[in-house]
């Protein structure tokens, strides 16, 4: 958002620009409000919903004040609250952009309120008292405001505008969100001058219209300096006009194994790729990503302080990598340091906001802070260091043809080791050497470099493995006993440690016997490698479960493992499922028949495959003699799967929760 109009040697008069547009949806005017409009009539949309975004219309269009050109953003936004849980609504937050010469400026503010009273609609104006301003960094400034007197049934609504000179930041609009919409609109009017990539999103079918039309511009070309002579220069360049509409547009709801809902909302964003003003060469703006990475390594909140000598780091390196015999072990003696020593503040930035001393010196610091600082370590030590931006989950999909700095919201290390290039994250303590949290498994990355290197996590590439053996002995005093050993996959051990870091080994095993069905005793608790971070643990225990009738014994053979319900409980499902890994689970199950007992029921085999070679669910029993022997496995080849998909998948977890509840029955011998 670096880039103003101010960097050219034009300065701009005047730019008549189209501010009217037909509408296809309801015509609101700010104020006018019936009666009538509170009762919703016709409006059948997602009857549960706590709010409805009855109109949200928005335009952008370069103007000019009579000195310099600028970019014009309006909203006006009316929304009806249903209940308590929308309260939230009221309370709206404009973010702006502060540079060095010049910022956004937030103008023609207003918000109200009405309510039906005694049958009468009361508008309550919202009082400049109610609006406050939120310093975020140095070039990010928060304008919140409250609308008041908001409670059950309230129809409330706000416009405003905001005066941009930096345009690059053509604002995009969101079209869908949480709560149901009767009609959203958004109208974009760009002036030949100006290259916009635009990059529109989303499920429901927009409609849409272009137009273009043509308008007077009058500027001043400086020919010379400062006081040099200046030629007026008049042109009518055409401005298309850009409209996307959407009616009834569903709300989006939060489904499990996805990414983000906002992947899949309907929106429209814009990159500024070039300015051609008349009679200049064209001027691309951040048109690759090399350029980006530049302007990256230059930026003194980010690459600059790399590439200072920080000598304040000489003596801590060297004295961890002194003992060091290759450059994977100095990597891990550098990164075990940081990742030991530093508190993370916040787990999520691009940038940092202090030099790297004083994180150094404060040991704490944001995601940002503490990996760029072990890329200055790494570098320390003569190790070809770089950092690496992505996008968490979370945050969204970035594009890989369209360098948007904005859709970037973590920043981890990386370090080429010769042999391989591994990826390090310091900010988190329990994650080990070469790991990165599921969360940064979301594709498109990019390592901060001349070539901009491109990198894909994703989370087809991740897999998580578990082995899980459980053994059934001998049944005395009325309790079946067993032993139970397991090595989880390697997250699911993170959060054991995270567990025990939090609150306590008992505290994590009492939470397993929880976890059983019954009343249950274990004992012999044991958990291995808690300290090797880069390993899965290795838990063990044994157990006795207290039989409610001896006479005849129920045994659910998968033990806690079994899925009990289907993790896809929709019938049918409009977007795609994203896990967070590829996961193998093998469980075997070994059980000597107990004396007095003879088998009475026993599952049978089963194996069920997913789309050939995709995935496989196998359940093998046998029973020779008095042993019964069981192996299940269930395996997925990918964590993607399409929305055509999911069907087919959802029949393939139905056949694993079906057959996981099938139970062994022993009857005891007459």
């Amino acid at each position: 958002m670096n880039c103003k109009s101010g960097l050219l040697t034009f300065v701009i008069g005047c730019l008549c620009a189209i501010t009217t547009w037909a509408q296809d949806g309801p015509k609101i005017k700010y104020g006018k409000i019936t009666k009538e409009d509170f009762e919703l009539k016709g409006v059948t949309l997602d009857t549960g919903a706590h709010a409805i975004v009855l109109s949200s219309i928005g335009s952008s269009r370069f103007e000019s004040d009579g000195k310099e050109l600028r970019l014009v953003y309006k909203v006006h936004t009316r929304i009806k609250i249903i209940d308590k849980n929308a309260y939230d609504l009221a309370t709206v937050k404009i973010q702006l952009y502060k540079g060095s010469d010049d910022e956004e400026k937030l103008q023609n503010l207003k918000a109200s309120a009405y309510n039906l009273e005694n049958g009468e609609v009361v508008e309550t104006k919202m009082e400049s008292k109610n609006v406050f301003t939120d310093k975020q960094d140095k070039n990010l400034i928060a304008r919140k405001f409250a609308v008041p007197a908001v409670k059950e049934g309230t129809i409330f609504e706000y416009t405003y505008t905001v005066s941009s000179p930096y345009f690059t930041y053509l604002r995009s609009w969101e079209f869908q969100g949480a709560y149901p919409v009767l009609y959203s609109e958004y109208s974009v009017g760009i002036p030949e001058y100006f290259d916009y990539i635009q990059i529109p999103q989303g499920y429901e079918k927009f409609i849409s219209s272009k137009e273009q039309t043509r308008t007077t511009m009058t500027f001043r070309s400086e020919s010379g300096g400062a006081a040099g002579p200046t030629n007026l220069t008049t042109v009518t360049p055409a401005v298309t006009i850009y409209k996307w509409a959407l009616k009834d547009v569903p709300a989006m709801r939060e489904e499990d194994y996805i990414t983000t809902t906002d992947n899949y909302i309907n929106k429209v964003e814009f990159q500024l790729s070039s300015i051609n003003w008349p009679d200049q060469p064209s001027k691309p703006i951040r048109s690759s990503w090399s350029k980006l990475m530049e302007e990256l390594m230059k930026d003194e909140n980010f690459g600059s302080a790399l590439g200072n000598n920080n000598g304040f780091l000489g003596d801590v390196v060297d004295g961890l990598v002194k003992n060091a015999k290759t450059d994977e072990e100095k990597a891990t003696a550098i990164y075990h340091w940081v990742s030991s020593n530093f508190t993370c503040t916040q787990q999520s930035g691009v940038w940092i906001t202090r030099t790297l001393k004083t994180i150094f010196n404060s040991k704490n610091g944001t995601t940002a802070e503490i990996n760029l600082l072990l890329v200055a370590m790494l570098k320390k030590a003569q190790l070809e260091a770089y950092p690496i931006i992505l996008s968490t989950r979370n945050n969204g999909y970035t594009y890989p043809f369209y360098p948007l700095l904005s859709r970037f919201n973590y920043t981890v290390a990386g370090v080429n080791l010769g042999d391989k290039f591994v990826n390090l994250d310091a900010s988190d303590p329990l994650l080990g050497f070469d790991k990165l949290s599921p969360q940064c498994y979301n594709g498109h990355a990019r390592i901060v470099n001349e070539m901009a290197t491109p990198l894909d996590f994703q989370a087809d590439s991740l897999r998580e493995q578990k082995f899980t053996s459980v053994m059934f002995g001998k049944i005395e005093n009325g309790m079946l006993e067993g032993s139970f050993q397991q090595r989880p996959t390697y997250f699911e051990s993170y959060k054991v440690r995270k567990m025990i870091k939090s609150k306590s080994q008992d505290d994590f095993f009492d939470a397993v016997r929880k976890s059983f069905t019954g009343e249950v005793e274990i004992s012999n608790k044991e958990i291995e490698d808690l300290k090797a971070l880069e390993s899965p643990v290795m838990l063990k225990f044994d157990f006795k479960i207290k039989l409610d009738n001896d006479e005849v014994i129920y045994i659910s053979p998968l033990f806690t493992e079994a899925s009990r319900s289907n993790k896809f409980r929709a019938a049918d499902r409009k977007f795609p499922v994203e896990m967070e890994s590829v996961f193998d689970e093998i469980y075997s199950f070994n059980m000597e028949v107990p004396e007095g007992y003879v088998v009475d029921e026993l599952p049978k085999p089963a194996i069920v495959k997913f789309n050939e070679d995709e995935g496989i669910f196998q359940y093998l029993i046998q029973q020779q003699d008095n042993h019964i022997q069981l192996r299940s496995r269930v395996k997925l080849t990918k964590a993607n799967f399409a929305p055509e998909e999911y069907p087919s998948l959802r029949e393939f977890f139905d056949h694993i929760v079906k057959k996981q509840a099938e139970q062994i029955v022993l009857k005891k011998k007459k």
